[in-house]
């Protein structure tokens, strides 16, 4: 059994054990299902580089439902879509320069050894420091 108290200062946490929650999946900018494999879409490889993805590699981004056109569903196709810590490291920074700008919480400037206050911002910045360890 491990027990995660806190992680050694210096080191960033994994991408792969982050909750993600839907306000920044829809910034990382998922592609549709049109454009996936199978594979892709039930998250055995990235969503973006097709790159096979294991339990300790992946960065799972929850069960998401979107529009699929060969779908009957009223409520959209499930899909579990999952990428390798490059790519999401990659679309992540990505994110974050186009989510700052327009957002009130990331232009303010937290005092110096302050966390930023905006959620988003903290959780992608962790996604791209994750992918460096």
């Amino acid at each position: 059994m491990t027990h995660r108290t806190g992680r050694p200062a210096g080191t960033a946490e994994p991408p792969s054990t982050l909750d993600i929650p839907p306000a920044v999946v829809t910034v990382l900018d998922l592609p549709g299902l049109t454009k996936l494999t199978d594979d892709q879409v039930r998250g055995a490889n990235c969503v973006w580089c097709r790159t096979p993805l294991t339990a300790d590699t992946a960065v799972d981004f929850g069960e998401q439902t979107s529009d699929a056109p060969w779908s009957t569903s009223v409520i959209g196709m499930r899909w579990y879509p999952r990428a390798c810590p490059t790519c999401t490291a990659t679309r992540a920074h990505r994110g974050l320069l186009n989510h700052a700008p327009g957002c009130d919480d990331c232009r303010k400037s937290p005092a110096p050894g302050e966390p930023a206050v905006c959620a988003i911002a903290r959780i992608l910045y962790r996604l791209v420091k994750g992918a460096r360890r």
